[in-house]
């Protein structure tokens, strides 16, 4: 499974590449505008420390509008993932990008039949959010079970899932039994994984019963 981080903060992003853990960055137009810098900017530096692909999302809502931001999106580097909402125009544009070789990650996916419409025009990542379902009272993760199904049905289908609106760990390692390629998180969930209070525990425990021997490596 690929880590990808979901924010546009350069600090936090390059912390979790130090890790070697980080695959990828996916961002959006509020995420971008949370960093208070231009939007370019900010996206080429990320492609600079991440040599992942970078979700760069249009915010055009014509289809020869979204073409158009998202080839000057993929002017700024060669990982630049065009991010286009799942709209009749934005597959219409993801057809057309696809074609022309750009990486697209197909955004705001709500339901199985818009994750057909999207590997079939071709993109490379298709974007179900899980959280935004579960706060409406829907099961997130059975998008999920019925896209990977789905998917697995037609190996012409080379779209990657890559879950979304990730809230917690348990999102993750359910996208991991079922067999999404990607995740994409907060950086504060994704730390969430390092945490265990038995980890914490024994670690403690070890350090105490070393000290004890007044020994040093």
């Amino acid at each position: 499974m690929k880590f990808f981080v979901d924010t546009a903060d350069i600090k936090e992003i390059r912390e979790l590449a130090e890790t070697g853990l980080l695959d990828g960055v996916t961002t959006n137009p509020t995420l971008v505008a949370k960093s208070g810098r231009d939007f370019l900017e900010v996206l080429k530096e990320i492609c600079e420390v991440v040599t992942g692909p970078v979700s760069a999302e249009v915010v055009a809502v014509e289809a020869v509008k979204m073409i158009e931001e998202g080839r000057k999106l993929m002017e700024i580097a060669d990982n630049i993932t065009v991010k286009l909402p799942l709209t009749y125009d934005g597959i219409k544009a993801c057809k057309i990008l696809s074609d022309e070789g750009a990486m697209v990650n197909v955004t705001l996916c709500f339901s199985a039949a818009q994750a057909i419409l999207a590997a079939k025009a071709g993109a490379a990542f298709i974007s179900p959010f899980v959280g935004r379902l579960d706060d409406v009272g829907t099961d997130g993760m059975q998008l999920i079970s019925d896209i990977c199904q789905i998917y697995a049905n037609y190996p012409d289908f080379q779209t990657e899932v890559l879950v979304a609106s990730i809230r917690h760990p348990i999102h993750v390692i359910e996208s991991a039994k079922l067999g999404a390629d990607v995740i994409t998180a907060p950086p504060s969930v994704i730390k969430q994984l390092f945490n265990h209070p038995l980890t914490d525990k024994g670690l403690a425990t070890f350090l105490d019963d070393w000290k004890k021997t007044g020994q040093k490596i």
